[in-house]
Parts: structure tokens; C-alpha cells; sequence
């Protein structure tokens, strides 16, 4: 194990010692990756902060079920125990007409205009309040639950009063979606920039490899050193890419803000969480050894 510790130890001491001796190049590497893993890694802040208000304004969706004007009181205020076939577990309220005209009264001051009409000409209705959906495939549910409804005698039409949260729940989906395949795209350049710096360091090492060939080092020695030179550049930019992205949000959040008071919120930005910055870390790191591992399985195998 000691001999195993010594030979990292090693293998790192010799990675810093290059970096050392050519800094201006590692740090122009180490500005490119960061430029690539800044764009998915604000996605993915951006994401984590919409994601919980998604969550909050999903709560109770709603359907409105308006019966025929000419249904009886008594088939219309029946029709619960069906609607409660359909959703066992939804708040399902009854509407009478006159109770829905009263209302109507109230909120819209036009009472007196409503009166000219005689006649009710509402309808007798039901509200009924659903679990909360959150995703797409979830709210696409309400639309079978909408059409089971107006099968239903007597109802004339349903509402989907929340279709706006489907909206909402897709939109977040596509962005997912892009956010992906930009994270992907920008991750194979990741490798390609570590590959050729990689493989730039093998060419100017050529001769200091060929002679530790000669005294017996084996590959996996001469290969050590260039597989932490990748993960230290994906490690570092990793790093830049985080502080530049937590230096950005202090602009936005300001603009932000005054956007969030005109609907009286106070939505702020905030960083990711420590774990998530980490586990962000540990892939920059990743993508920065996967890029030496192919550079150096390439371009060594040409010196044996």
C-alpha cells in the first residue's frame, strides 16, 4: 500500500512539476474548458432555482365540470359519486347556479346588469382540486381525466383550469432536455482540449519518455503523470467555471429583482448546493482524465 501511495505521490509531484515549467500555457487550457463547462453548469443553477417555484405553483390543480343549463338539480348534484369514481382522492365542490350568480355579482359589480337578464343563465357546476403535478407525463394525465369527464350525462363542458401549469412542467422539460445536450456537447470539447493538451505535453516529453523506457519504467509509470495533468486541468477549470457562475448571479439577482417586485416576489438566484458543486468537481476532474486516458493510449503506444 505504501508502495502504491509513493507512486501517486510521485506521479503528482511530476504532473506540477510540468505545470510549473509551462504555466502560461495551463492556465489558457485551463480558460477554455472553463468557458465550455460555464454554460451547463449556469443552466443547471438556473434550473435548480425554477425547479422549487415549479413546485410551489403546481399546488392543486383544478378542473371545472359545467353541467348542461337544462340538467335537473337532482341528476346535477348526484353526479359527485361518479366524478368521485374517476378522482377517489380530488376535493370535488358543488356549484349550485345560484350560488355561481351571487358570486358573480360580487366580483364583477355588474349586478345590476345581471338582473335585466331574469333568467339564471348560469350553470349548475363542479370544482374539483386535484394532487399537484410536476412534470409533464404528469399533467398529461388530466387531459384523460378532462375527457372522462365529459362523457359523463349531462355535463356539457369540462375546464382545465391549470393547463398552465402543464405548460409550465413542459417548458422545464425541454429546457432539462437542452440543458442535457449542451452539457454533452460541451463536455466532448472538454475532452478534446484535454486530449490535445495532452497530447502537445507527450510530444515535448518524447525523449524523457524514451529514456525511462530504457531504465525499465513500465507504461503504467510514464502514463501516471499525464492522467493527473488531465484531471488537475478539468479539476481547475471545474473551479473557474464555479466562481465565474456564482460571480455572475450577483449582477442578475439585482436585475432580477427589480423584475421580481413588479409581481411583489423576491426570487433571487442562489448558488448551488456544496454537494452539487462538488459532484460538478468530481465530473470536470473526470472529463479532464477520460481526455489524457485516450490522448495517452493514442499517442504513447507510438513510442514502444
Amino acid at each position: 500500500m505504501s508502495v502504491w501511495l509513493r507512486q501517486h505521490v510521485f506521479a503528482l509531484g511530476a504532473a506540477l512539476v510540468h505545470l510549473r515549467r509551462a504555466p502560461g500555457s495551463f492556465l489558457f487550457n485551463i480558460l477554455v474548458v472553463a468557458i465550455a463547462l460555464a454554460l451547463p453548469f449556469a443552466g443547471l443553477t438556473v434550473l435548480d432555482n425554477v425547479r422549487p417555484m415549479s413546485e410551489q405553483l403546481s399546488v392543486d390543480p383544478e378542473l371545472s365540470v359545467f353541467m348542461a343549463h337544462d340538467t335537473p338539480r337532482e341528476q346535477a348534484s348526484g353526479l359527485a359519486s361518479s366524478l368521485r369514481g374517476i378522482v377517489p382522492d380530488a376535493r370535488i365542490v358543488f356549484v349550485p347556479r345560484e350560488k355561481a350568480l351571487d358570486a358573480l355579482k360580487d366580483k364583477s359589480g355588474l349586478s345590476d346588469v345581471l338582473e335585466t337578464l331574469g333568467d339564471n343563465p348560469l350553470p349548475d357546476s363542479y370544482v374539483i382540486k386535484l394532487n399537484a403535478f410536476r412534470t409533464a407525463a404528469e399533467g398529461a394525465a388530466i387531459d384523460g381525466i378532462a375527457e372522462r369527464m365529459r362523457a359523463l350525462p349531462g355535463v356539457e363542458t369540462v375546464q382545465v383550469d391549470s393547463a398552465w401549469v402543464k405548460r409550465l412542467a413542459a417548458l422545464l422539460g425541454v429546457l432539462r432536455l437542452a440543458l442535457l445536450l449542451l452539457a454533452v456537447t460541451l463536455g466532448t470539447v472538454v475532452v478534446a482540449v484535454v486530449f490535445n493538451t495532452i497530447r502537445l505535453q507527450v510530444l515535448t516529453q518524447r525523449e524523457e519518455i524514451l529514456v525511462s523506457k530504457l531504465i525499465g519504467a513500465t507504461d503504467t509509470f510514464i502514463h501516471r503523470p499525464f492522467y493527473y495533468t488531465g484531471a488537475l486541468l478539468g479539476l481547475c477549470a471545474g473551479a473557474v467555471a464555479l466562481g465565474a457562475v456564482a460571480l455572475a448571479l450577483r449582477p442578475l439577482n439585482t436585475a432580477i429583482a427589480e423584475f421580481a417586485r413588479l409581481y411583489a416576489s423576491e426570487f433571487q438566484l442562489a448558488p448551488l448546493e456544496p454537494l452539487a458543486m462538488a459532484l460538478l468537481l468530481a465530473l470536470s476532474a473526470s472529463l479532464g482524465l477520460v481526455g489524457a486516458v485516450l490522448s495517452v493510449q493514442r499517442h504513447l503506444a507510438r513510442l514502444n
